[in-house]
C-alpha cells in the first residue's frame, strides 16, 4: 500500500532505500548496482529478511537471496571440537554481586543443562560440566 509505512522498518532500511533511489536517478542505463549498495542490502536482509528488503529497495528477490547465500557465515561444528580446552578460568567478581548468573551446557545429543547461580555462589562448574558430558 503506497504511503503506508511497514511496522518494524529501521532507519537503516530507509537510508538504504534513499541511497538506492539516488543511485537509480544518476546511473547510466545498463550500469550494474555498485558493490557497496549490494553489501548494505545483504546486511539488511540478514536483519529484516529477504522479502522485506527486496521490496523496500526494489530489488529482485532471488538475486538478493543468492547474494545473501554467498556471504553467509561459515558453518562451525560446535558439537565436535577438534580439541577440548585445556583450561577454563572462572574468576568471581571482587565485590558482592546482586545479579544472578546462568550457565548452560549442551551436548551433541541436543541435551542441555542450565544452572542458575544465586549471587555470590560459584560451584565447581568444571566438574559439573565434565559429569554432564561424560553421562551422555
Amino acid at each position: 500500500m503506497p504511503g503506508r509505512k511497514r511496522r518494524g522498518t529501521s532507519a537503516g532500511l530507509s537510508l538504504a532505500a534513499m541511497r538506492f533511489e539516488q543511485w537509480r536517478e544518476r546511473r547510466v542505463p545498463g550500469a550494474r548496482i555498485p558493490g557497496s549498495l549490494w553489501k548494505s542490502a545483504v546486511k539488511l536482509a540478514r536483519r529484516h529478511g529477504v522479502s522485506c528488503v527486496a521490496t523496500a529497495l526494489k530489488l529482485d528477490y532471488y538475486t538478493l537471496q543468492r547474494r545473501l547465500g554467498r556471504q553467509a557465515f561459515p558453518v562451525v561444528d560446535v558439537e565436535a571440537p577438534s580439541s577440548p580446552p585445556a583450561f577454563v578460568e572462572l574468576v568471581p567478581s571482587a565485590g558482592s554481586s546482586s545479579s544472578q548468573c546462568l550457565v548452560e551446557f549442551a551436548n551433541s545429543a541436543g541435551s542441555t543443562l542450565r544452572v542458575h547461580l544465586p549471587p555470590g555462589q560459584v560451584p565447581d562448574l568444571v566438574s559439573l560440566g565434565r559429569g554432564f558430558w561424560d553421562a551422555s
